[in-house]
Order: C-alpha cells, then structure tokens, then sequence
C-alpha cells in the first residue's frame, strides 16, 4: 500500500523522519575529510613521488598511487580508483598523473559532498530537491559566511536573498515547478559564484560579472527603485517600459502583462527578476523559453507569420515615431526565417529557436527597437570597430 509522504509540520511522524534524516547527514558529514585529513593526504603523495622528477609538476605512477591508498585512512580509499586514476591521465610519457590535479579532483569532491550535506539539512521533505522557501533560508544562512556581502545591509538581506534565489529557479525550473533539484544544484556553476564571495580580494570586474555579488545585487535593485516612479514598490506597464533604453514596444510590454505574474496588473520585485534574467541572458535556452512563451499568442507551441508581423508592427509604429521610413514586414520575415531555418517552413518551434544559435537576435528584433536598429546597422557598427581598434 503506497503511503503518501506526510507533510504536516506537527505530525509525530514528520518530526521522526525529520530527526532520522538529520541523524543520517551528522553521520555522512563526519566521514568527510576535514583540513587535517587533506594536509595527511597531501603529504603521504609528496613522498611517493615516481621518477623522472619534474620541477614544475610532481608526478605519480600508478603502482605509486596505489602504495599511497594502502598507506591511506579507510576514508581515502575511494578516491584511489582506477577509474579516478585514468580520468586524471594527460599526455604524460611514463603514464603518470599530476598529484596537483589528483588533489585538486579529491578537493573538489570534498566541497560538493559538503555542500550537498549542507542543502540536505534544508531538505524538510527529503526527497533532494528544494523549494524555494528552503533555498531562501539556505541562502540567508550562507550570508555571514561571505566577506563580500559584509557592508550589506540587514535591512536588505530579504531583496538580496530573492534576487539570489530567482537565478536558481530561473535556470533550474524553467517548467516552473516550484522546486529544484539539489543534484541540480550542484551541476550547475551559481554555487560556485555564490561561493566566491568567500573571497575576501574578489577584483571589482569579478564582482561586476557575479549576479550575486553585492554590487550587482544593489544594482538590480536600485533600477527596480529607479522604474517605480510612483513610489508604491510595484511596477505597472508604463514604468516597466522605461527599462534599458527605453525602446521595448508596448506589444511585447502587453505581453509580459498578460502572461507573467501581476498583482492588481503591477509586477513585483520577484516577477521583475525573471524578466531582467532573460533579458541578460538571450542567448540562454531558459531566456529563449521565457521570451518564446510570450511571442507565442495563442499558446500553439510555434510562432506563425502572425505572430511575427504582430509584433514587427510594433516596432514599424515605433519607427514611424522617431521619424524614420519603416523597414518592410516581408524583408524582416524572410530574414528571420533564413536566420532560424525552421524544420517547418511556415512554422518555428522553441527548439528551432534555440538551435539556430541566432534566438536572441531573433528576440532583439521583435521586441525592442533599439535591438532591431543594431540589427539593421550591425556592417556598419562592426566598421566602426575595426576603426576604432586600428587607431
């Protein structure tokens, strides 16, 4: 008989399976090497170095590596495999391997079962993934352990930890499921960035480019501030408008209006976010799917001529605007398509979108005229480069 998983935070068999799950991660987290197993380890490989030594990498034959497991603690001896071993292989002559990269590899190892350990305890449910209110509180927790967030204040720890947490759900639940899988998690890159801020002499470029770094955090921010003119902490069509250049179509604004999360036809902070996620990142397949869904009118699952030229018309009445001769519908239309060459000639389907590995100039130009005229005049911008560059 199947048992559903029982989710009532005062059942006594919630608090049990709760204590033994906690009970099992103390457990794996005292099998992790600790600094002082790693510096044992460092020092058993540096004295069964195999010759011809070399003074820029020291190197470790096979039947070396392993006199060094059998010399190890139990708690080494996983990652003194043969297959660990022929991963490690470069272009060495003697068939040795780097033990800075052996080290590196079992380093990397380490910190991914420390930090899965980490994610499990917010694990309320326990079946790996998390939800966002669990990844929040992950999140909100990991802030005083990173130098770079020190000058933040805690006045704006929530906007930071929903700016935060909006990069993972962006990316890792683009079906939006409300959840994300902790193997996820890991796989990808932001908790790598995330972690970084540990770095207490992070350079300002690095910063800059972190989405969770503090600047960029208070940056987000402060232009969500900036498009509020009215000062009530929500975002209506007329002020959404105004982001970047200035130059989305009310088409496409229309649709972000119709399709994307709203209260009382006001976007809120959290809403805002995916909207500037896939805005900076075009190229991405979750931004393409953000941006297809609401090119999509009628939810048919492809973009027709129609919804090409709806949109496009935006962008002619925009022309028209500042004065210009609007560019011809069927001259664009003919471009899109031999820029995305769909399996349908009439038809284009998200994945044509994101194989053309042209999707964002595609997007660029239905939906903001600023992205259309750097279309348009991209020969001569690329002259003006090369200019630039010679002088």
């Amino acid at each position: 008989m199947f048992l559903q998983i029982p989710y009532e935070e005062g059942s006594l068999r919630q608090k049990l399976r709760e204590e033994a799950r906690a009970v099992f991660i103390e457990r794996k987290n005292k099998e992790l090497l600790d600094n002082e197993d790693l510096k044992e380890l460092w020092m058993l490989l540096e004295k069964n170095l195999s010759p011809p030594l070399m003074k820029e990498d020291h190197m470790i034959s096979y039947s070396d590596f392993r006199k060094v497991a059998e010399k190890s603690d139990n708690k080494f001896k996983s990652y003194f495999s043969s297959k660990i071993y022929s991963k490690l292989l470069q272009n060495d002559k003697h068939g040795r391997i780097s033990i800075r990269h052996f080290f590196n590899y079992v380093m990397r190892k380490v910190w991914l079962h420390q930090t899965r350990i980490g994610l499990s305890f917010y694990d309320l449910i326990g079946q790996g993934y998390l939800r966002e209110i669990e990844l929040e509180n992950y999140i909100l927790e990991l802030i005083p352990t990173l130098p770079q967030l020190d000058g933040l204040e805690s006045s704006f720890h929530s906007f930071y930890v929903c700016t935060a947490v909006r990069k993972f759900f962006f990316f890792l639940d683009p079906l939006r499921t409300n959840r994300v899988k902790i193997q996820d998690i890991l796989a990808c890159s932001f908790l790598d960035d995330l972690l970084e801020l540990r770095d207490e002499t992070l350079p300002k470029n690095a910063q800059e480019t972190n989405w969770f770094s503090a600047p960029s955090a208070l940056r987000v921010y402060g232009q969500y501030l900036n498009l509020d003119t009215d000062h009530n902490g929500m975002l209506s069509k007329a002020e959404l408008s105004r982001y970047g250049t200035g130059t989305l179509t009310s088409a496409f604004i229309e649709r972000v209006f119709q399709e994307c999360l709203t209260y009382d036809k006001e976007m809120d902070y959290k809403t805002y976010l995916d909207f500037v996620l896939a805005m900076e990142n075009r190229r991405e397949p979750q931004a393409l799917q953000y941006f297809f869904r609401l090119l999509d009118i009628e939810q048919k699952n492809y973009l027709s001529v129609f919804d090409l030229n709806y949109f496009f018309r935006a962008i002619q009445q925009q022309m028209k605007a500042h004065g210009q001769e609007p560019v011809q519908f069927e001259d664009v239309k003919d471009e899109i398509f031999d820029m995305i060459k769909p399996s349908d000639p009439f038809k284009v389907t998200l994945s044509d979108l994101i194989q053309c590995g042209q999707g964002d100039t595609v997007v660029s130009i239905l939906i903001d005229l600023n992205g259309f005229w750097t279309y348009e005049n991209r020969e001569v911008l690329v002259a003006d480069n090369n200019d630039e560059c010679e002088v």
